[in-house]
């Protein structure tokens, strides 16, 4: 898979003023609403038992019809960057893919696509089939200029992307995310001065409780998901409820945690 816009490739020599004008640049072509080529209603968890109205993740008996959605995911050997991608088929494990680059620029919050996303573009370049849809560990329109990593990478390749972080980057949520949620419960995170190119109070994506322990003595804290490219931000969420198969982290991207630790054993 291999670029469509080349011109967003991430660049590591720019400055860091130029790496923010891109953004920009990437925020306007972003699109954050839904442009599938598959109806995500019908995703359902692998080993659900579908109900009349939901389908396992198509409404064709064919499992080759069936939509692919990669996870992506990073690990990290000295100056390397370890970039793994997961591609599943209702629940099944099709292909697997990783690839190496050297990190030419320390972590900068909000410039994390220009440290990871050489060795993610690296490996997509490795994959055979196209993913109907990316979850990618990492923020979406979340983010200071709405071009988290989802963003930047599915703008690139124009493949729908969704972020799924783990820590909140910017924006409010609606509701304080120190309390403890129960399973299922989406809270809006809306667009405030951090985010310099959207107007306040836009929804920019969820915190998701995908997992919740029965115990008073322990919790566990909701995943922050933001639509990347050519996804909604409610569609966003209900893809990351929808493939969190009874883990925190959805499946693609938590089996491509897996492969990203797995793959960095042979970096010498």
């Amino acid at each position: 898979m291999e670029p469509v816009r080349p011109e967003f490739v991430p660049d590591p020599s720019l400055s860091q003023s130029e790496m923010e004008a891109l953004q920009r640049d990437i925020a306007e072509v972003a699109r954050f609403e839904d442009d599938l080529d598959f109806s995500p209603e019908t995703i359902a968890r692998a080993g659900d038992t579908p109900d009349e109205d939901q389908t396992t993740l198509s409404n064709s008996d064919d499992p080759t019809d069936q939509p692919l959605v990669a996870g992506v995911d990073q690990a990290f050997v000295d100056d390397r960057a370890v970039s793994a991608i997961v591609v599943l088929r209702n629940g099944e494990v099709i292909e697997r893919v990783s690839a190496v680059e050297r990190t030419e620029i320390p972590y900068i919050p909000g410039l994390l696509s220009f440290r990871e996303g050489g060795a993610i573009l690296a490996a997509f370049a490795e994959l055979d089939p196209d993913p109907d849809v990316v979850l990618v560990d990492g923020s979406g329109r979340i983010h200071f200029r709405e071009a988290g990593l989802a963003t930047h990478i599915g703008v690139t390749l124009d493949v729908p992307a969704v972020g799924v972080a783990k820590s909140l980057l910017c924006g409010t949520p609606e509701q304080s995310l120190d309390e403890t949620y129960s399973e299922g419960t989406r809270i809006p995170i809306a667009a405030d001065d951090s985010v310099e190119t959207c107007p306040d109070g836009t929804v920019i994506g969820h915190a998701v409780q995908t997992r919740q322990y029965d115990s008073p003595n322990r919790h566990i804290n909701p995943l922050i998901v933001s639509p990347g490219h050519r996804v909604s931000a409610r569609t966003a969420a209900v893809l990351v409820e929808a493939t969190a198969d009874g883990y925190k982290l959805p499946e693609p991207t938590r089996l491509a945690d897996s492969y990203a630790d797995e793959a960095k054993e042979s970096v010498e």
